[in-house]
This record gives C-alpha cells, sequence and structure tokens, in this order.
C-alpha cells in the first residue's frame, strides 16, 4: 500500500488527517494520504512564490531540457504509474499505460514549443521600438482529475512550468498515490520549489482555489469549477476550466446502423465511461434506430471495461438508470449492480429516453447509453442544443451538407464528424457555458500561462 506525501517548498511531509483510498477492483486498501491543512496549502504556495523569480529568469532552452529530461523519467516510471493507477481508479493496465504515454508525449510537445513560445514586435514609429513580450504569470494551482490523472496533469503543468511558473498541483483525492508518484518523479528535474503537491479532498482544493496564486487550472465537475471561477472572481486569479459535458452523438438516416453501433460504443464505454468527452446521449433518426439498437446491444456485451473508480461513483451511476426506467426507459442491457466485491457496472443500453430523464440532461460519467429516437436530423440537431453543457458533440452523417449544419448550428468546443475519438494533434478548443472556460490544451494553453505585456522604447532627446 502506498503513503502518500505532500511535497512543500522542496521537501516531503506527511502532516494531516489521514484517509485511505479503497481499491474499485476488490475493495482492498491501495493508498493511504494525509489532507492538506491551510498552513501547509499556504506553506507550498509561499514556496513557490519565493522560487519563481529565478525559475522565470532560466534561459527558455534549459526549461525545455528539464522538462524533457522530466518526459523521460515519467516513460520510464509507466509501469509503476499504470499499476498504481489501475488499483487506484480501475482503468485496465495497459489503457493506463497508453494514457500515460500520452502525457509523456504531451510534455515533450510542450519542451518544444515552450522555447519558441514568444512575443512579436509591432510596426511604431521609426525612432521608437514596440514589442509585445510573454511573461510567466507567476503561480499556478493544478487541481486534476481522477479519471485520467497522469496525461491531465502533464499537460497542465507541463505547460506552466515551460513558460516560467511554478506550480502546485493538488491531485484528485480519489488517485493520490498516481499523484505522488507523478511529482516524484517529475520533481526532481527542477529547482526545489518550482513543483509542490498537496494531498486532500474538496477542502483542501478550496484551499488552493482561495490562495494568493495568479492562476487555477482545474479538470472536473462543474459545480466544482464554478466554485473556483467565484473564489477566483475574488482573488484576482486567472480561471481555466474544462469541467463537466453532456455530449451527445447524432446518427443521421443513411448511416450504416453496425458501424454507428461500434461508435457509440466506443463513446460510451471507453474507460468506463469515465471520459470528459464521453458520449452521454444518443440521439438516433428513426430509419436506422432499430437496426441500430440492436447492433448496439451486441456491443455492449462484447465490451471489456474495468470498474468504476469507486462504490459511491457507481450508486450516482445506477440511480441514474433508475430514475430513467421510472420515467418510462426500457433496460436493453446492463442496467444491474453486480454481485461481489469492487464498484462494477456492465454496460448499459436504455432506449425510449426523453430529454427530462436526468440520465440524458447531466452527465452521468458511466457506461451507460442514453438512446432517444428522433424523426428528422433536424430534430436531432434542436434537441442536442439544448443542453447548459458545451464540451463537445458527434455527428455520424453520409450528407456533407447535414455534417457543415452540424458544426455550425453545434454550440460546443468540439465538433467530431463520423469518428467519436480523433483529430489531429495541436488542436484545442473553449468549452462553453457550464462546460468551462479558456484553452485546457494544445499550444494555446501557453497562451493561457503567460500574460502579455506591451513595451515602447523611444531614446531620450539626444539619443542614448
Amino acid at each position: 500500500m502506498h503513503i502518500v506525501e505532500h511535497l512543500i517548498a522542496g521537501r516531503w511531509s506527511a502532516g494531516g488527517d489521514v484517509s485511505t483510498v479503497i481499491g474499485p477492483h476488490a475493495g482492498a486498501p491501495v493508498a493511504n494520504f494525509p489532507a492538506a491543512t491551510p498552513h501547509e496549502v499556504a506553506a507550498a504556495v509561499a514556496g513557490a512564490r519565493a522560487a519563481q523569480p529565478d525559475w522565470a529568469a532560466t534561459a527558455p532552452a534549459a526549461r525545455a531540457d528539464a522538462l524533457r529530461a522530466a518526459a523521460t523519467a515519467v516513460e520510464q516510471a509507466t509501469g509503476e504509474l499504470a499499476r498504481t493507477m489501475s488499483a487506484e481508479m480501475g482503468k485496465p493496465e495497459a489503457e493506463a499505460a497508453g494514457s500515460i504515454a500520452a502525457g509523456v508525449g504531451t510534455l515533450r510537445q510542450y519542451a518544444e514549443l515552450g522555447q519558441l513560445h514568444a512575443g512579436r514586435t509591432l510596426a511604431g514609429d521609426l525612432g521608437a521600438t514596440d514589442l509585445m513580450v510573454r511573461e510567466p504569470r507567476g503561480v499556478v494551482a493544478a487541481i486534476t482529475p481522477w479519471n485520467d490523472p497522469v496525461a491531465i496533469s502533464c499537460g497542465l503543468l507541463g505547460a506552466a512550468l515551460v513558460t516560467g511558473n511554478a506550480a502546485v498541483s493538488k491531485p484528485s483525492e480519489r488517485t493520490p498515490a498516481t499523484g505522488w508518484l507523478l511529482t516524484r518523479t517529475l520533481a526532481p528535474h527542477f529547482p526545489p520549489g518550482v513543483l509542490s503537491m498537496l494531498a486532500g479532498g474538496a477542502p483542501t482544493g478550496a484551499a488552493l482555489a482561495e490562495s494568493a496564486v495568479d492562476v487555477v487550472a482545474h479538470v472536473g465537475s462543474t459545480a466544482t469549477g464554478r466554485a473556483i471561477a467565484a473564489a477566483a472572481a475574488r482573488t484576482g486569479a486567472k480561471a481555466l476550466l474544462e469541467n463537466g459535458g453532456c455530449d451527445p452523438l447524432i446518427i443521421d438516416t443513411g448511416v450504416d446502423p453496425a458501424w454507428a453501433a461500434q461508435q457509440a460504443a466506443l463513446g460510451a464505454f471507453a474507460n468506463a465511461g469515465q471520459i470528459c468527452v464521453a458520449v452521454e446521449r444518443i440521439y438516433v433518426h428513426a430509419d436506422v434506430a432499430e437496426e441500430f439498437l440492436a447492433a448496439l446491444v451486441k456491443e455492449a456485451a462484447a465490451f471489456e471495461i474495468g470498474p468504476l473508480v469507486d462504490l459511491r461513483h457507481r450508486s450516482a451511476v445506477h440511480g441514474q438508470v433508475v430514475d430513467a426506467v421510472d420515467r418510462g426507459a426500457r433496460i436493453l442491457t446492463g442496467g444491474t449492480i453486480p454481485e461481489g466485491p469492487g464498484a462494477w457496472y456492465p454496460p448499459t443500453v436504455l432506449t425510449d429516453c426523453t430529454d427530462e430523464m436526468r440520465v440524458v440532461e447531466t452527465e452521468t460519467f458511466g457506461p451507460v447509453a442514453p438512446v432517444v429516437t428522433v424523426a428528422s436530423f433536424d430534430e436531432a440537431l434542436s434537441r442536442a442544443t439544448r443542453s447548459p453543457y458545451g464540451l463537445a458533440a458527434t455527428v455520424l452523417t453520409p450528407s456533407m451538407s447535414n455534417a457543415h449544419r452540424a458544426w455550425r448550428q453545434l454550440e460546443t468546443g468540439t465538433v467530431k464528424i463520423n469518428a467519436v475519438f480523433g483529430g489531429a494533434p495541436g488542436g484545442a478548443a473553449h468549452p462553453r457555458r457550464g462546460s468551462g472556460q479558456g484553452f485546457g490544451y494544445g499550444p494555446e494553453l501557453l497562451d493561457e500561462m503567460t500574460a502579455t505585456k506591451v513595451v515602447h522604447l523611444e531614446s531620450p532627446p539626444g539619443g542614448w
């Protein structure tokens, strides 16, 4: 079992009340972790503040070299990180290793981009020099989730550090050992205090968000994101948020139902549905609905997934399924809590769903595919946009006209046509409404981690 510690101003410690992570596979203890006290939060931020100026003064190429070395160290630690991630949140080890590889790639991407991230000169008077200079914001608080704890942390921390900020990381209380191991792997490659880590639950995250930091970067629930935005409004920090989603999948007439079912199963059941851009609601044209549902049931029966993160989350997921059935939905497969230990829950397909059901209107974050049958593509588009979220959407259609209509009308940060996952590296989007604000990944994240200063230089009378 892992014994998690805080990293504060370059020193490891284990203060605060201790809690235990219970693994989702068999219900066995995985890690003990302390909850950082307000004093420890303040000390971590103060240590980061003290270390940041020298780190900002370090040459960009040297900061990039440090990030490259850190990426290599994470790559070499993949086995231990994957085993720990799987033990804490249920992702199969092979999939966990894949997500760690994505995190390594992100660190290396930012190492290359960071040293090229510069301002520009402006065309002013001939006797003057005008510059737009990018400078680090200062101290970045990174509050990260449990569903992809390494890749997301690598993105936020990598972008913060390579641009000259100091960072204080607060991993989820559901995956504290994974966050601790990642920090132990990254931290030796940076000066003491440049990277700190605080363990703990919601009170620790709230204390960090309300502390004297310059950026609060959060990936997680909409409710927590809104609380962070309110705290940032009080302190003046920049809030960078990727929050919940309830992503629609639209299936047009003329689509191959078997292929559509494969796409829907991948979008709804991968990582047991615990993905920010998972398919959360499906609008299928009546022309293909019957064949699609039959194929989706077969896909669900064959889809292999790990357990949900814990019993509390399983209870919430199952509660949405029960609520839908009480309101008239039918279970075609799954929908029952299996006997035995662990937080397992089967891939579940619901039909006869309506937009008023919680499983359709809110984020489930589990392996549940609620299906709504519609009479036309127009109806599907209209119903898909009725949401307080705006993270991503997917459309499966053989019609180029409908594809263009969809990406123009869907009010989400990302629209995917004929593929539930995928996209070129480096793409970044702004989430909408309850799904957050700001760029949380891609080259634009470097812009978020820096502030632009305009400099106007003129020589004094008589010259320099």
